[in-house]
């Protein structure tokens, strides 16, 4: 079985400055919601109901299908992404 690599984070000088402006506080408050984000295990979902105009959703899975891609899984992972990047 081969060992499964880790993905590399790289930051942005603009996020870099940023992180450096923050007070205390900040940084303790977005420790805490990362530590929690970290907590939860990747097979737990909720059930949502998202209202979508008809023609976004059904251009998203056309996408989504000419891609080799579920759309739901392609959501989350548009979700997690603008998490990662946006902090």
């Amino acid at each position: 079985m081969k060992k499964q690599e880790k993905p590399v984070q790289f930051f942005s000088d603009e996020y870099l400055e940023q992180c450096r402006k923050m007070r205390p506080e900040e940084i303790l408050t977005f420790l805490e919601s990362f530590r929690k984000l970290q907590a939860a295990t990747p097979c737990q979902s909720k059930l949502i109901s998202l209202k979508v105009p008809e023609d976004l959703l059904r251009a998203f899975q056309l996408k989504s299908k000419a891609h080799g891609l579920r759309y739901q899984t392609q959501i989350k992972t548009l979700m997690k992404k603008w998490i990662d990047e946006n902090g």
